[in-house]
């Protein structure tokens, strides 16, 4: 979910190593000779805060920060993901009062309780003011002309505290719109630190982190906050893929399992069925579906499937397999001939 996400933009933990820390942080720690549970429940898409959190938020943003950073009414927010498990309140710590630099806490825990406890001061605070703007320099002999798009801070708000993370920020010298740029008045004077001239190409879409790939699920319905990890580590201890600077790189292992479940067992891998799944798994925790009907249901089907497969020729797999990953097995010789 959300806190698995930033972790991994903002922290660099994987959805396991964020998912340790936050158990700890919610089973408690020695505080005054007592166990002290120090975050809400974290395996949840929740959004909305107990009455008494957001009043409790509203007084330390006051205290910190000035009646400037406090808004007229507290904040509600609304989940969007499909499937959100809301059967517990958002991830938050259990007393702001406990600001981070009091409590002495073990590294993971400490940054991860760091982030939790920003992100709600930050989330009822007032909103910043941002003007987008649009520099133009010109050098003096009107021969080299630069333009920079931003946006400008008039007023920081919830920015003072906090900023959400990107899962993929431009490479140096990218144009990036959401770049912070000074106050600057028309017709100023700007000296010149460094020049280069660079060439950029289009690339390909970058390959998935572990934040992007759970946003991505989320957006179709896939998995919960309580299922993400394991999916994600399943993934990696299988030798499905690898990681390559934070990047999820597919092994050979794992096209093969990937071509054989989609040409063999196409139906239980569609993003629709798991998703359509998942809802069904809410009507049964909603005490409105039968579980064992719905067991019945797939079991059925998937029992008949897979006594059909097994009857499948070892030589039909191999053909199937070599259609789907040739391109990606067999070298290209260059001259137009099939390699395989």
């Amino acid at each position: 979910g959300a806190l698995g996400r930033e972790a991994s933009r903002k922290l660099g933990f994987s959805a396991q190593r964020t998912m340790q820390a936050a158990q700890k942080l919610y089973e408690g720690v020695d505080i005054g000779g007592e166990t002290v549970g120090l975050i809400t429940y974290m395996r949840t898409d929740g959004v909305a805060s107990a009455p008494e959190a957001l009043v409790e938020a509203r007084e330390v943003i006051g205290s910190l920060y000035g009646k400037d950073y406090v808004p007229e009414t507290a904040r509600y927010y609304k989940v969007k993901a499909k499937n959100a498990q809301e059967a517990h309140e958002a991830v938050r710590p259990t007393s702001l009062a406990r600001n981070p630099g009091s409590l002495r806490l073990e590294a993971d825990m400490g940054r991860l309780y760091e982030l939790i406890w920003k992100r709600m001061i930050a989330s009822q605070m007032e909103s910043a003011r941002i003007e987008r703007t649009v520099v133009d320099l010109e050098s003096s002999d009107g021969a080299t002309a630069l333009r920079a798009n931003g946006q400008v801070v008039l007023f920081p708000g919830y920015l003072a505290v906090y900023e959400e993370g990107r899962d993929d920020t431009p490479k140096d010298g990218e144009e990036d719109d959401g770049g912070r740029l000074p106050i600057i008045n028309e017709g100023a004077v700007a000296k010149v630190h460094a020049s280069r001239a660079d060439q950029h190409f289009t690339e390909p879409p970058p390959r998935y982190s572990e934040a992007s790939l759970v946003k991505k699920m989320e957006e179709l319905g896939i998995g919960r906050p309580s299922t993400y990890a394991s999916i994600l580590t399943v993934l990696r201890d299988r030798e499905y893929v690898r990681m390559d600077k934070n990047r999820f790189v597919p092994e050979d292992k794992g096209r093969l399992v990937t071509a054989f479940l989609e040409e063999f067992f196409r139906k239980y891998v569609e993003y629709d069925f798991t998703a359509d799944l998942e809802e069904k798994l809410d009507l049964v925790s909603a005490g409105e579906l039968d579980w064992k009907a719905l067991l019945r249901e797939f079991w059925q089907d998937f029992k008949l499937k897979a006594g059909e497969i097994s009857e499948v020729r070892t030589t039909e797999v191999l053909d199937a397999l070599n259609v789907s990953l040739g391109p990606h097995i067999f070298p290209d010789k260059g001259d137009g001939s099939d390699p395989r």
